[in-house]
């Protein structure tokens, strides 16, 4: 009895060990956990918001930010707002290989909605990057033609025209309405849809957070090279050069190429498996497939059919808490208001 006593305790030793040495290897391969403590994630997200010493997340201006996302008189046909895309009750994405937009129009370039969540932790935003931070992304959709179909001016009119919403602004900024400031509150509210997971708290230390299989499979995502794009605190977020070592089976489908030097901003994997379909275009619907396209599109290697389930197995263990956000009531329209334009 005393001998399998001191043997179950070498056992237990051991596993203890390893799940020490998994979690160093991880942080030595540049992975890095969302903070626990409320204010290392303050100030995490701060340090990741260029605006953050500008504006600052208030209470007021998180209101404020929350209401625009969700309002759809932000666009022009008054039916699309930013969540149409970036639906917070489907993993921050809108589940379709590419979005439509304005006069039922499927965007041009055949691109994916990446998700908003946790994308306050990108280093730049759009898949070419072309957008330093939140504020100067929410720009993009609501101005472009295929998407939401506004105008800086329209979208200023409608606020200025209901006077909660000119009351909210001046609450949230001490400013009138602009349209700058109409898309730094949505950059704001954004910034707080941030998913701690399990994983996050096998980082820190708990090496109970994650199950035998998803540490075999978090070994096995080091070991493959995975965390060589996808690393940091999103697990992505970065510009990446494509096609490394082969070539991406649907390059074709549609026409993105990447930023001037053919760089793709490598997605975040946190809560990858509520965001399919995966790549920049939305051409593939398993993640297992996924997987196994980018060890030879990006590494070179084959992933096998085992080695695949592994590492999935552990990139479901991403999938975070979600904040815990309602849907708002919106200020009447008013005579002033200019009314929907749906181009039919």
């Amino acid at each position: 009895m005393k001998i399998k006593s001191v043997l179950l305790g070498s056992v237990a030793l051991a596993t203890a060990l390893n799940a020490q040495n998994l979690i160093q290897d991880a942080l030595d391969a540049g992975l890095v956990p969302i903070p626990s403590d409320p204010k290392a994630l303050t100030r995490a997200i701060n340090e990741a918001s260029p605006d953050a010493e500008k504006y600052p997340t208030t209470m007021a201006a998180y209101e404020l930010g929350k209401r625009l996302y969700f309002d759809p008189r932000l666009s022009k046909s008054g039916i699309i707002s930013c969540n149409t895309c970036h639906n917070l009750g489907l993993g921050g994405a809108d589940g379709v290989p590419a979005s439509t937009g304005h006069k039922w129009t499927p965007n041009p370039h055949h691109v994916n909605a990446p998700t908003v969540y946790n994308s306050v932790f990108n280093s730049v935003q759009f898949w070419d990057g072309r957008a330093a931070h939140l504020a100067a992304q929410a720009a993009g959709p609501m101005t472009a033609m295929p998407e939401m179909a506004s105008t800086p001016e329209l979208v200023e009119q409608r606020l200025k025209s209901i006077p909660a919403y000119v009351s909210e602004f001046k609450a949230a900024f001490n400013s009138d309405v602009s349209f700058e400031l109409v898309t730094t509150a949505i950059g704001i509210f954004e910034r707080t849809l941030v998913t701690p997971s399990r994983f996050d708290k096998f980082l820190e230390g708990d090496e109970a957070a994650l199950s035998g299989a998803e540490k075999k499979g978090l070994k096995t995502f080091i070991d493959k090279g995975c965390a060589t794009c996808h690393n940091g605190i999103n697990l992505g977020g970065t510009l990446q050069p494509f096609e490394v070592a082969g070539k991406y089976e649907f390059a074709n489908l549609g026409d993105f190429k990447g930023d001037a030097n053919g760089l793709v901003k490598a997605p975040t994997l946190r809560n990858i498996e509520l965001t399919a379909p995966y790549f920049h275009n939305g051409a593939v619907w398993s993640l297992k497939d996924a997987v196994k396209m980018m060890g030879s599109v990006q590494l070179g290697i084959e992933i096998n059919d085992k080695e695949a389930t592994d590492i999935v197995t552990f990139l479901n263990s991403l999938t975070g808490k979600m904040p815990k956000v309602e849907y708002p009531s919106f200020p009447a329209s008013t005579e002033k208001t200019p009314k929907p334009e749906l181009d039919y």
